[in-house]
């Protein structure tokens, strides 16, 4: 009787074509996504562009995007610099909603050599056709779209081409009064609550705060209405803001930012919106804009 000739399966097998190859895991959560970046996909902070905000219990760090408020920036660069903020009080610490530091009512106001007290309203702006967009797939309900660029949180209107900053935890506002130009970096807030998206479009917002939250988030609230302190006894006093380009290098703290434009990115926001892992059972497929955190590192020590 003639041998059975072996099945080409078999012999692939038996030669070793075929066998199973190890397939890389797929990344399933932000932590995947991250210990799996390459150095392309950071970029360092602006230095021309990021403050540093000294409290007695640490530093804050405010990214500013420069695109969106460029004169009200230029005043709050004139304001550091003329050592405006020194000393000034945290005036509010409203529960789930803001913190605000200004001139306290009780003193009289400081003297300004340089900057202004009031500056036209920046609540939006024409995008540039260079702007690099990096939408979110989902729906929003207070905008046509939204998405980020350059890591910023932010929302635009195809139709009108107008772009604006959205009220994000951690989002840095200039406060104001009825009147739309009376705000000028005098007075400013971050957002420490739930995304009080109601305020987009109403209130210039300047930038976020890369590091530094949990500063702020856990000031005591303030006794009074809207989280006002009712006595200066209460005020957490700003040491100082500084810009990070007039500072020595070794002054300075080196951050840098995911960029948006990158696989990581897209990556982050796609394990945002499918959670995996073993826990989560029912992933949402869904993300909202306030609910993506842009990744921020400590730069690697070269």
């Amino acid at each position: 009787m003639r041998a059975a000739i072996p099945s080409v399966l078999a012999c692939l097998l038996l030669a070793g074509i075929g066998a199973a190859t190890p397939v890389a895991a797929k990344p399933e959560t932000v932590a995947d996504w991250l210990v799996q970046s390459s150095a392309t996909d950071w970029r360092d902070l602006d230095l021309e562009n990021t403050l540093y905000l000294e409290l007695p219990t640490g530093r804050v760090v405010i990214e500013l995007a420069s695109e969106f408020a460029p004169e009200h920036i230029r005043n709050i660069k004139a304001l550091v610099r003329e050592g405006f903020y020194r000393q000034l009080p945290i005036v509010r610490a409203q529960d789930n909603y803001v913190v605000q530091w200004n001139e306290p009512s009780e003193a009289p106001p400081k003297t300004l050599t340089k900057a202004s007290r009031s500056i036209a309203a920046e609540f939006s702006v024409t995008l540039p056709s260079y702007f690099t967009f990096t939408p979110l797939p989902d729906r929003d309900g207070y905008a046509p779209k939204t998405g980020h660029v350059n890591g910023f949180a932010m929302a635009m209107d195809p139709d009108s081409k107008q772009g604006w900053l959205t009220h994000c935890y951690g989002a840095v506002g200039i406060a104001r009064g009825n009147a739309i130009d009376s705000g000028s970096g005098t007075a400013m807030y971050v957002v420490t609550g739930h995304a009080p998206r109601h305020l987009d479009r109403n209130i210039t917002l300047v930038g976020t705060v890369r590091q530094g939250m949990p500063l702020l988030s856990s000031l005591p609230r303030g006794e009074g209405a809207m989280g006002y302190y009712t006595s200066a006894d209460h005020y957490t006093f700003i040491t100082d803001i500084r810009l990070a380009a007039d500072l020595p290098p070794a002054e300075r703290s080196t951050l840098q930012v995911l960029r948006i434009d990158t696989p990581t990115f897209q990556g982050v926001v796609e394990a945002l919106r499918n959670r995996g892992g073993d826990w989560y059972q029912r992933p949402a497929g869904y993300i909202e804009l306030c609910n993506i955190a842009v990744p921020v590192r400590e730069a690697p020590q070269s």
